[in-house]
């Protein structure tokens, strides 16, 4: 069975050199968002100087950026700007996610000519389809910082298109004190032990899911990767499916997966499929449930709402399988992209150079977007990240950790899985008609 995910020996080299220097260890949501839109534009430093003190440079170019992560909108903004005091040069950026399509929007972007000269690619088939759009970035300076497994995304015909933007795990985040105040004391690991931490919660009278179903990522992409993770051979798993050579209706794994998924319904918050990201991350930070699927991208806005809260990381079992389930999931996000046919290619990738090389930059990976950093060379203390990264550091250091492997299916995938997965909870549809849905949307979508 193959247990760790194609980042984790990439991971455990990371945290050995940045143990050697002292910095601590180093660790995939188009996911998360901060608003009721999920859309925010803003002017990229536009409150910068601008050079009539004598010190700040001029500069002509405006480079735009578009790009999916809303809930470091505000700090990308801050980051722009420092860019432009130092360069002159000056970067609008743009922003889609908290549930909303961002490659949908993309595609928008380029077919009406708004075509931004920095945005976002998932990798293996989201970077296929935009392999003609996006520069070669191999012989950047930063390359050299990046393992070759997290390359693997972004890397075509031997040729580097992307640069991580960070490292990511998720699972279930669960509130230390309500576990204690329940009686839990070991973390489960294994489908009946979560039933058993479930109900103690309950008759705690606490919640025991807080599940953010209204949001197609949470339950068509990432509760559905446990069921891709945990096949013996995802990638041949996926490569059958896509082909129509194999089904999920009578797959062992799916059979168990949907157990889990009907256990976070059995003992959820009200409303799960009208309970947006925002409300989801409110709600579970307030301590309203004890336990929330997500990862550390959420660290910011709990620590907006309660800085004191103690949030600690567990797997998302389907079955009794300890071996199987001791773990969560780890994968890079997203990354930067520069626009092929962009005049400014070259200063986009002079502030992609800066982002991840300068101490402006740096700083802002770990202390303002609260990122695992992608890069050897960008060090940190796991308390500058917050719990839940603390958390996944020790997973990854156990050598605990699956991929993500929804970007390797066909584009629409994730999207049209969220609409069955949400009909399915309500009820709409039964398991077998799920399965046999879930079967007849990959293998239309692959053909296109």
């Amino acid at each position: 069975m193959k247990k760790t995910s194609f980042l984790t020996m990439a991971l455990l080299l990371m945290i050995s050199l940045l143990a050697a220097c002292g910095g601590g260890g180093a660790m995939p949501n188009p996911e998360a968002g901060t608003n009721g839109t999920g859309t925010t534009a803003g002017t990229g430093g536009t409150d910068a100087g601008t050079g009539t003190d004598g010190d700040t440079p001029t500069s002509d170019v405006t480079l735009k950026m578009f790009q999916f992560k809303v809930e470091i909108a505000d700090a990308m903004e801050k980051l722009l700007a420092e860019y432009k005091k130092e360069t002159g040069v000056n970067i609008t950026i743009e922003t889609v996610g908290g549930g909303a399509d961002y490659g949908a929007a993309l595609k928008a972007k380029f077919a009406s000519g708004d075509e931004p000269d920095i945005f976002n690619n998932g990798g293996y088939n989201e970077a296929q389809l935009w392999k003609d759009r996006m520069e070669d970035l191999s012989d950047q300076p930063w390359v050299a910082d990046l393992t070759d497994n997290v390359k693997d995304p972004m890397t075509m015909d031997g040729k580097l298109y992307g640069l991580p933007m960070n490292i990511e795990g998720y699972g279930f985040l669960y509130n230390k004190a309500l576990f204690e105040q329940a009686g839990i004391t070991e973390i489960p690991t294994t489908l009946t032990e979560l039933r058993e931490a479930a109900q103690k919660l309950k008759d705690a009278g606490i919640t025991p899911f807080e599940n953010g179903y209204q949001e197609w990522w949470v339950i068509g992409q990432h509760l559905v990767n446990d069921a891709y993770a945990k096949q013996e051979d995802p990638d041949k798993f996926i490569e059958e499916w896509r082909a129509g050579k194999t089904s999920v209706v009578d797959n062992e794994i799916f059979n168990d997966w949907i157990n889990l998924v009907d256990l976070t319904m059995e003992f959820s918050n009200d409303r799960p499929l009208t309970t947006d990201y925002n409300t989801q991350m409110t709600e579970f930070a307030s301590g309203m449930a004890a336990m929330t699927q997500q990862g550390n991208w959420t660290q910011v806005q709990i620590d907006g709402i309660d800085p004191e809260i103690e949030i600690g990381i567990l797997p998302m079992p389907i079955n009794d399988d300890e071996a199987l389930n001791d773990n969560i999931f780890v994968g890079v996000p997203n990354n930067w992209v520069v626009n092929k046919n962009s005049a400014n290619k070259e200063e986009a990738k002079k502030f992609l150079n800066w982002m991840v090389t300068s101490e402006t930059g740096k700083r802002y990976t770990v202390e303002e977007f609260k990122f695992i950093p992608a890069l050897k060379t960008i060090t940190y203390e796991p308390e500058q990240l917050g719990d839940i990264a603390a958390g996944i550091q020790e997973y990854v250091q156990a050598d605990k950790t699956l991929g993500w492997q929804w970007p390797k299916l066909p584009d629409g995938t994730s999207q049209e899985f969220g609409a069955l997965m949400q009909a399915y909870v309500a009820k709409k549809i039964t398991k077998e008609e799920l399965f046999k849905q879930m079967d007849a949307t990959v293998l239309k979508l692959a053909k296109k």
